[in-house]
């Protein structure tokens, strides 16, 4: 039995608040147990200044945040400079949104997802992923109303979550305790059809073994399956 009393394939509480923000063309409130992340899509009419004039696609761009209370011990503000942590979970998010776009379906124009950590109980980047999705889908739908669109550029929808070795035993959905003592840590990004679009796994400790690798994504691949029916 786990620190909260899960057992070890089991996730927390995943809710999903759609519309949460009256702006936003796409926004939702992700919550896997405590964690809670607001993650918002936005859309502009314009592609990348970084892309070729000729190039007739478009872009998927992540920002993410630690709000300043998200955690037990108060995070300052990111306003200058970005640490080496907040860019590489913005760069996992934004490439595992692309990887579920047709970019020239989505035209010359450029979305951006903004995930700011409300409260930060393990598991944040597979949760603003999850959320990212929602949100983008959510967008998507708005601009094939209008007319804007009149392919959907969206391949598949896709899921992640966290996984690892705690206490010796393969568990799924760490919080915060399990992740800071885990021996192996890893965060899985998967489409609905189970294609890998992220498989990250570090031992923090001793090494681990093929076998336990397999199954750490076997409760993976489950747990993100039914994440999906949730959406």
């Amino acid at each position: 039995m786990r620190i909260d009393g899960r057992k070890n394939d089991e996730i927390r509480n995943v809710k999903f608040t759609r519309n949460y923000v009256k702006h936003a063309m796409g926004s939702v409130l992700v919550e896997f147990g405590d964690t809670k992340v607001l993650v918002c899509a936005s859309v502009d009419e314009n592609k990348p200044k970084w892309m070729a004039k000729d190039e007739k696609s478009g872009w998927l761009t992540a920002e993410y945040s630690l709000l300043p209370a998200s955690t037990n011990v108060r995070c300052q503000r990111e306003r200058t400079k970005i640490s080496g942590r907040t860019q590489e979970i913005q760069r996992l998010i934004g490439r595992s949104l692309r990887a579920c776009l047709d970019l020239e379906r989505l035209g010359e124009r450029t979305i951006t997802i903004d995930a700011d950590v409300i409260q930060a109980d393990g598991g944040t980047r597979v949760a603003s992923i999850c959320g990212g999705f929602i949100a983008l889908n959510d967008l998507i739908n708005t601009l094939m109303i209008q007319g804007v669109l009149t392919e959907n550029p969206i391949i598949e929808p896709i899921a992640a979550i966290s996984a690892g070795i705690y206490d010796g035993n393969i568990i799924v959905d760490l919080c915060y305790e399990e992740d800071s003592h885990a021996q192996a840590d890893s965060n899985i990004v998967l489409t609905k059809s189970g294609k890998i679009i992220e498989f990250q796994t570090t031992a923090e400790g001793e090494p681990f073994t093929k076998e336990q690798m397999d199954e750490i994504f076997k409760l993976a691949k489950d747990a993100i399956a039914g994440i999906i029916n949730l959406y």
